[in-house]
Parts: C-alpha cells; sequence; structure tokens
C-alpha cells in the first residue's frame, strides 16, 4: 500500500472526523456524520496496520480515532474511580519501587551527618568556625527552639510543608542530573550533623533530639524518597537498556511524577507534626511516639500497600488513558 496516496486522499476525511470530534455541540446529522466517518477511518488504521505496522501516519489516525471514541461513549474515567487506583495502587507501587534506593540514601544522609557532628564536637577549630562562644550558646539556649515557637503553629506548618514539597519535586524533576538529590541530601546531612554537634558541645543535645526527632522522622524519610525518585530517572538516562534514552527517560519520569504528587501528601503530614506537636511542653516520648506514629504510616503504606499493588502487577505508571500516547506524532 503507497501510504502517501492514502494519505492525500484519506487526509481530508480524517480532519472532518477530527472537527466533528472536537465540536462543542452536534446535532442528528452530524453525529450520525461522526459515526460514519469513525467507522471508515478506523478501516483506513486497520488497513495501515497491515500493511505496514505500526508508523507515524497510523498514529496520527488512532490519535483522532481515540478522540472520536472518546466524544460517543461520553466523558472520560470518573474521578472517584480515578483517585482510590491511584492512592491504593499506583503510588504506593511506585514508593515500593524505590525502598532498596531510599535505604541507600538514608544511610548515606546518616554517615555524612554523624561523620559532621563528630568532626565539629572533636575538633575545636571546626566548632569555633560556626561561631563564637557566645554565639553558639545563644543558638542552643534560644535560637534553636524559637525557630519552632516563635509563629503560630498553623502559619509555621504551612510554610514548612510548602519549602519541604517544593524541595522534594525538584529532587525528582531535576533527578535527571543525578547531582541535584544527591546535593539536597548532602547540604541536609551537614545541616543536621552541625546543629547536633552545636547542641551537644554546648550542653543541649537532648534539646536537639527532643524537637528534631518528632516531626524529622517522616521528613528526612520524604526527602530520602524525592532524592531516590531523581535517581532513578537519572539511572534510566544512564542504562536506559533497550529502549532509547528518550523513551527511558520519558517512561522513568511519568511513573515517578506519582511519587513527586504523593510526597505532598506526606510532607503535609510532617508539616502538621512540626508546627503542632514539636514545639508544644509536652513530656518528649509522647512528640517522639506521635513522630513515629506518623512515620510508621508513611511505611506501612510504602511497604506494606506498596508490596501488595507491586504483587498485582503496579509499577506506579499511569495509564495511557491518563498519560496519553506514548509517542507524539506531529498531523
Amino acid at each position: 500500500m503507497d501510504l502517501d496516496a492514502l494519505a492525500a486522499a484519506r487526509r481530508p476525511e480524517w480532519a472532518r472526523l477530527d472537527e466533528l470530534s472536537r465540536a462543542s455541540r452536534l446535532n442528528g446529522a452530524a453525529a450520525d456524520e461522526l459515526v460514519t466517518r469513525y467507522r471508515a477511518a478506523s478501516a483506513d488504521l486497520a488497513d495501515i496496520k497491515t500493511s505496514a505496522g505500526r508508523t507515524p501516519l497510523g498514529d496520527h489516525v488512532s490519535t483522532i480515532l481515540a478522540r472520536a471514541r472518546l466524544r460517543l461513549t461520553g466523558s472520560g474515567t470518573d474521578l472517584r474511580s480515578t483517585l482510590p487506583r491511584f492512592f491504593l495502587h499506583q503510588l504506593p507501587a511506585a514508593l515500593y519501587r524505590l525502598r532498596w534506593t531510599t535505604l541507600a540514601v538514608a544511610l548515606g544522609f546518616f554517615a555524612v551527618g554523624s561523620l559532621m557532628a563528630i568532626w565539629v564536637t572533636t575538633d575545636p577549630a571546626a566548632l569555633a568556625a560556626l561561631g563564637s562562644k557566645a554565639d553558639l550558646e545563644y543558638y542552643a539556649e534560644h535560637s534553636f527552639t524559637d525557630y519552632y515557637r516563635e509563629n503560630p503553629a498553623a502559619v509555621f506548618a504551612g510554610t514548612v510543608w510548602t519549602n519541604n514539597a517544593w524541595i522534594a519535586v525538584q529532587c525528582v524533576l531535576f533527578g535527571i542530573t543525578g547531582i541535584w538529590p544527591l546535593y539536597v541530601v548532602m547540604q541536609n546531612a551537614v545541616g543536621v550533623g552541625s546543629a547536633a554537634a552545636v547542641m551537644i558541645a554546648t550542653g543541649h543535645g537532648d534539646v536537639f533530639w527532643q524537637f528534631i526527632a518528632p516531626h524529622g522522622m517522616l521528613e528526612l524519610t520524604s526527602v530520602f524518597v524525592a532524592a531516590a525518585a531523581g535517581l532513578h530517572v537519572c539511572w534510566a538516562w544512564i542504562a536506559p537498556g533497550r529502549r532509547s534514552r528518550g523513551e527511558a527517560l520519558a517512561a522513568s519520569g511519568q511513573a515517578l511524577v506519582t511519587v513527586a504528587i504523593g510526597l505532598v501528601f506526606s510532607l503535609a503530614l510532617s508539616g502538621a507534626v512540626e508546627g503542632f506537636v514539636t514545639p508544644q511542653h509536652w513530656p518528649w516520648p509522647v512528640k517522639v511516639a506521635l513522630g513515629a506514629a506518623a512515620l510508621a504510616v508513611f511505611l506501612v503504606y510504602m511497604l506494606v500497600v506498596g508490596r501488595r499493588a507491586w504483587l498485582a502487577g503496579e509499577t506506579g505508571d499511569l495509564a495511557e488513558s491518563e498519560a496519553g500516547t506514548p509517542r507524539l506524532v506531529a498531523g
């Protein structure tokens, strides 16, 4: 079959089908025409695939047919049925997929943070480089705790949430570089290690743990997951396998963008803990227990619900009806 000749002969008919499928309203005659042209285009697509297999022309006709089919069959998937699948299957499967990379990132974070804390607390010159003795004591006795209490709880929780969520999204979006996720983890590790060193050196190590642990368990875990997602995107670019780099990158990014969406919710929970639990003058075991409970909810969702979804065949990727055709073709 001469595809060029077929395209030249049928393109006006396909264009008319596309026009009808995009129309806001159809009368009876136009609806009948839509059905007739849909059947004709379906036959054309069958001829194209039979004679030439998958081609850009076939993909173009398939896209037009998909739009027409949606017009004939009604609206797309009901949001009420899409959301349960996203939260019960796609998102937990995507998180479960990252479990081992998340663990590796966490171990690296704690290694760097611990080395930083040990170095600063054992080296007077390193400690002095962070500030004078008076400045460090003021930080330990006032600034560290005032940070959590100087603003209303709701405002502070919202600020922390939006900031951390933006960082998590950046880890995924800029993960292709392979550098940005590692930079975010290293920066946080150095910051936490330095703060711990100052608090321990000034005799306030217990205060440090009491104010970091409640919200830090879930907050840092979310950052580790975001970094792991970004590194997976980078690896898809480095080692695409049998696919082209563009296809591997698109598939990985499409699957892991669900993680960025999911982390918005986990960071909202950690932000609520940081805003409403961490600053409270409650017994520290109570605050730590609440933070541990928040982390437990996330881990059960990631490892238990995620494993169930993974074994059921979910990968975290979006369905074609949600993400669109995997190959874009200019008409």
